[in-house]
């Protein structure tokens, strides 16, 4: 993926190296264990954290303001990615007649205080709707290269560009759509539309990557192959084979396999919006 050299992103919080509270960072192999486990329980990752934060509203971190921002290879690359989302969707909300708000990225380490509870890396990357940020701990790309062997810049940018889909779902109200949906249902009816959530945010990351690459030519030989291994690789089905042997559909909240690697594919050839509308889709 080419990427070096283009415009860093200021929306960048950097949390690691204590800035966070707790210090301790977790270990991968217990990332990699309780990413499993959150996908084959069906388990939205915002729930997880919810839980082990007791549901409460936490402090934001107070941070250095003269502190410089980190200049490592990964920290970069994270502020060159959240640029060019910024980029294009400020591009795409133009066109529709509309201003894009970007999200503020966290890096953070272990765990930190967010406006949903509490985040921790073994939920892996995520988005806060109440407060519009995303969340990374940088060991989550370390776990897809170990655990996943999943060894692409374009699939690490495909993880931020997912996020920022769900940034996307939160300014057109489709987050709130789909909750307000799901209270009303049983378990396994909102987990097939927290499958349809996700699918569309993969969609979404989908529309960035051909819109980058056709403004940027972002893309090298073998970047989309990266993109669809870690598609494959977080699938619910690959997840839960992983885990206990055998598949349980109606528990999926991401998609299977197939699916993340179709609407991906689908944004990625098209890079219209209008096509990635998985709630009204009658195939995922």
């Amino acid at each position: 993926m080419k990427w070096e050299g283009n415009r860093e992103s200021d929306n960048v919080e950097d949390r690691r190296g204590g800035g966070g509270f707790g210090g301790r960072s977790i270990g991968l192999g217990t990332i990699a264990i309780a990413l499993v486990a959150s996908y084959f329980f069906g388990i939205n990752p915002l729930t997880v954290i919810d839980m082990m934060s007791g549901g409460g509203q936490v402090a934001p971190v107070q941070q250095d303001p003269s502190a410089p921002p980190a200049n490592d290879a990964e920290s970069r690359f994270v502020r060159t990615v959240l640029a060019d989302t910024e980029d294009t969707w400020t591009t795409l909300f133009k066109q529709g007649g509309a201003s894009y708000a970007p999200p503020t990225l966290v890096l953070f380490a272990g765990r930190t205080p967010t406006a949903c509870g509490t985040g921790q890396s073994a939920s892996g990357p995520f988005y806060c709707p109440a407060d519009q940020k995303v969340y990374i701990d940088l060991s989550f790309f370390q776990v897809m290269r170990e655990r996943f062997q999943v060894d692409s810049e374009f699939a690490q940018a495909y993880v931020i560009a997912h996020e920022i889909g769900h940034h996307i779902q939160h300014l057109t109200g489709v987050d709130e759509q789909a909750r307000r949906a799901q209270s009303r249902m049983s378990q396994a009816q909102a987990n097939a539309v927290s499958v349809r959530v996700e699918l569309q945010a993969d969609c979404y990351a989908g529309v960035w990557a051909h819109h980058a690459d056709r403004a940027r030519g972002i893309i090298e030989q073998g970047d989309v192959e990266g993109a669809l291994r870690a598609a494959t690789a977080i699938g619910d089905d690959a997840l839960q084979r992983q885990s206990q042997g055998h598949v349980v559909p109606d528990s999926f909240t991401h998609g299977s396999s197939a699916q993340r690697q179709r609407w991906f594919s689908i944004g990625l050839k098209s890079g219209q919006l209008e096509e990635c509308d998985t709630f009204k889709a009658a195939q995922l």
